[in-house]
């Protein structure tokens, strides 16, 4: 008797587990924004939907004048390295990056590589992409 109630516990806990799983798989993922200072500049780096596949990074720069922004990805854990992607200003101070910028889920490094009258600087920060 023993025995079949632990079958059964394990049985509801599986099952449980997987709904869980499922469930969060299907979840959508939590929106990015993170603000990073450097020496000559700071910027806030804002991702809607930080999934891998094409996304859309908009970059704010909140200190400096920068002309141009360029977004990169790693991920060291695995050995991922993103190729680089131009940002387009929209207005001033507001950048859009779009492409293929994460090939997998998981804690990814972006560099923010801004260049205006101030030099070239570069920002990192770490962003969770899940989906």
């Amino acid at each position: 008797m023993n025995r079949k109630r632990a079958l059964i516990a394990v049985a509801v806990l599986v099952a449980a587990t997987v709904a869980l799983f499922v469930a969060g798989g299907n979840a959508a993922a939590e929106p990015v924004n993170v603000r990073t200072t450097g020496t000559h500049y700071a910027a806030t780096v804002l991702i809607e939907d930080p999934a891998p596949g094409r996304v859309t990074v908009e970059i704010r720069v909140d200190k400096g004048d920068a002309d141009s922004v360029m977004v990169s990805a790693v991920m060291p854990d695995m050995g991922h390295a993103m190729p680089e992607l131009p940002a387009t200003e929209r207005e001033p101070g507001r950048f859009l990056a779009e492409g293929e910028l994460f090939s997998m889920s998981g804690v990814w490094e972006l560099s923010v590589r801004l260049d205006g009258p101030a030099g070239v600087e570069e920002l990192a920060v770490k962003a969770l992409i899940t989906g």
